[in-house]
């Protein structure tokens, strides 16, 4: 290994299946601690991988849109194994629809997981990193920290029928971009990953039948992709496929690791060239 994540503790939302799943283990085989969030059960299973390949985990199920959830996160990271170093801002979903058609709860609602949720968690950090920051550089030590916001090519390309969606994705790159300025000083690297299609639950093609919906807050959400719209999606993509979540898994750990000590305030898109 070129480089590793042993004395790190990480929190990964959205980290039950997916591709926060897969970052989440991904930073576990590389030696951190991982406080894994997800909505249902699901964290406690991902937690169960990890300690089964070795590493170290916590599960702490909840939903990231309470504003008390934050606080916990942080809190659990550090009680439990003595630290926050590296915060991935990653659970979300789609809800779509063209715009004559969106409600103001479902504009809202995209609005509240993919930007509401990752201020607040970076605020509740704000204040454990601050002070140990100034902390250590009155030692005279440099420890570099990690936060990477998971955007999309939808929010910096925009997509038809994804209003809310793309709104809340282009919105975490103005977070990440500003807070890279604001915590520069206190050794935090704060980029984003911009994920392309990803083969996830999202994004499996949708039948006659129809597609398949996530429970949210007693809500069915339907998610899924138009065949004709995957079919596109690999012919218009440079290398011709998907995205396998163990490739996403791979950009945020680049971001997570010493190899980015110097690179802050930018987006990476993972995307296989592809662009809406």
């Amino acid at each position: 290994m070129p480089f590793t994540l042993s004395g790190k503790s990480a929190i990964v939302t959205g980290a039950g299946r997916g591709i926060g799943r897969a970052i989440a283990q991904k930073l576990a085989e590389y030696g951190a601690s991982v406080v894994v969030n997800d909505l249902d059960a699901a964290p406690a299973e991902a937690e169960a991988a990890i300690r089964s390949a070795g590493g170290a985990a916590l599960a702490l199920a909840g939903d990231i849109t309470d504003p008390a959830l934050p606080q916990r996160l942080v809190d659990a990271a550090v009680e439990r194994f003595g630290s926050l170093d590296i915060v991935v801002n990653n659970a979300g979903y789609t809800w779509d629809t063209v715009i004559q058609k969106m409600t103001d709860e479902q504009f809202q609602t995209m609005l509240n997981v993919h930007l509401v949720a990752p201020f607040r968690i970076l605020r509740a950090a704000s204040g454990w990193i601050r002070e140990t920051a100034k902390r250590e550089i009155g030692e005279g030590r440099r420890v570099m920290r990690k936060v990477v916001n998971i955007t999309s090519i939808a929010g910096t390309d925009g997509n038809a029928g994804q209003a809310a969606y793309s709104s809340g994705k282009a919105g975490v790159v103005g977070l990440t971009k500003t807070l890279a300025k604001e915590w520069g000083r206190y050794n935090v690297n704060v980029n984003a990953v911009g994920f392309g299609i990803i083969e996830t639950r999202l994004v499996q093609p949708i039948t006659p039948e129809g597609g398949a919906a996530i429970d949210v807050q007693g809500r069915k959400v339907p998610v899924g992709a138009q065949p004709k719209t995957l079919e596109w999606a690999r012919s218009a993509c440079p290398l011709g496929r998907l995205g396998t979540p163990e490739e996403a898994a791979g950009a945020v750990l680049f971001f997570c690791s010493p190899l980015s000590d110097y690179v802050t305030g930018e987006v990476l898109i993972c995307g296989g060239g592809l662009h809406f």
